[in-house]
């Protein structure tokens, strides 16, 4: 194993702070979103999760990469975080089926990082101050430079990026030849949903995020599914009608994550940006109808108001966060309708969330 000489790399948030480190895939400067995800495996899986578009991640774990990357552990087609921040750098890898460095897969994808920064001392400031706007920068720029733009940096609050991230045409996953049929609206759209659908005997179309409830319709589906995504859901306008004229003509609708949120933005229910976000792989979750916890994967900086979330005469809360008592999942009493905050088909637990994909074929089904 040769020694390298890598290039030195800052980290500067917007509040001022510095973290300094060293560079890791290609030089030059990226904004984003500074936020820190929990899981300790998976890492190839955040990357390219297009819920993650324009943020900075901070993974916790001490080791990054130890695993190299394999071809089929991919949410998206690309890369979607804005950058990387870790604390060792693996450039060396060990796993029978990967197909390639982390370190090659960040040059091919364009990917800035910073590596040897105290995660431990950054993950807790952002728990005390909360996700901010950072900067990764290791191609010398000054840090006053660096500030200026820095300040021209949109907040996420009020940002829509499911533009960003979703497909500009429909496509179709699974067999044509399955039972039910599925008209998914991809705001940001993990594969690994898609893969659940289709393993219970669904073909299901992917519309653009900007589709009408017109053209989804027309592809006569079983059921409706608002997908995950990133930024703010407030500014989709456009698809909270879209769910509104599902809601009422009453078909199975089924949301995930930013999905969930549009439901109760489509019953008048705001939504809000959280201090820190819930991020990573072991989250717990208690369902109010059977009593059970569940260990789940949540990647999500907005939240449903659970205020009015209770005050709503047709929506009842069936699973709440336990860490802060936030709302997990609801659904709607006079609708087919149902969502949860968090990603099932992440597979935490590893099944513990899995019979939701059930519950919706069962919707289906009658």
């Amino acid at each position: 194993m040769k020694y390298t000489t890598r290039q030195k790399a800052i980290l500067l948030l917007s509040d001022g702070t510095v973290f300094h480190g060293k560079s890791i895939g290609i030089s030059g400067t990226t904004f984003g979103e500074l936020c820190f995800n929990t899981g300790m495996t998976g890492y190839q899986e955040i990357f390219t999760d297009p819920s993650y578009f324009g943020q900075i991640m901070v993974t916790t774990n001490a080791h990054i990469g130890n695993y190299g990357v394999h071809e089929d552990e991919v949410e998206s087609g690309s890369i979607k975080i804005a950058g990387l921040v870790c604390r060792n750098f693996s450039y060396n890898y060990s796993r029978v089926g990967a197909s390639e460095s982390l370190e090659d897969y960040f040059k091919e994808q364009r990917l800035i990082g910073i590596s040897n920064v105290d995660t431990r001392a950054l993950t807790a400031y952002i728990r005390d101050n909360g996700a901010m706007n950072a900067v990764i920068c290791t191609d010398g720029t000054s840090i006053e430079d660096l500030k200026l733009a820095l300040a021209n940096v949109p907040d996420m609050k009020g940002l829509e990026l499911a533009s960003k991230v979703s497909v500009t045409e429909p496509y179709f996953f699974g067999d044509e030849n399955a039972t039910y049929r599925i008209a998914a609206l991809d705001l940001g759209i993990k594969t690994n949903i898609l893969r659940n659908f289709a393993k219970r005997d669904c073909y299901i179309k992917v519309f653009p995020y900007n589709a009408t409830y017109k053209e989804l319709a027309a592809f006569n589906p079983d059921g409706y599914f608002l997908s995950n995504g990133p930024g703010d859901p407030e500014p989709l306008e456009g698809v909270i009608e879209v769910a509104k004229e599902i809601l009422a003509n009453d078909k199975p609708l089924f949301g995930i994550c930013l999905g969930h949120q549009i439901i109760g933005l489509a019953n008048g229910i705001s939504t809000f940006k959280m201090f820190g976000g819930h991020r990573g792989i072991n989250h717990p979750v208690k369902n109010l109808i059977t009593g059970k916890g569940e260990i789940s994967s949540q990647n999500h900086g907005f939240a449903v108001n659970r205020e009015e979330v209770e005050a709503h005469p047709d929506i009842e809360i069936v699973q709440i966060h336990i860490n802060d008592q936030t709302v997990a999942g609801m659904k709607m009493l006079s609708k087919n309708c149902f969502s949860v905050q968090y990603h099932p088909e992440a597979s935490p637990g590893p099944h513990d969330s899995s019979y939701l994909f059930d519950e919706f074929i069962q919707r289906m089904q009658n």
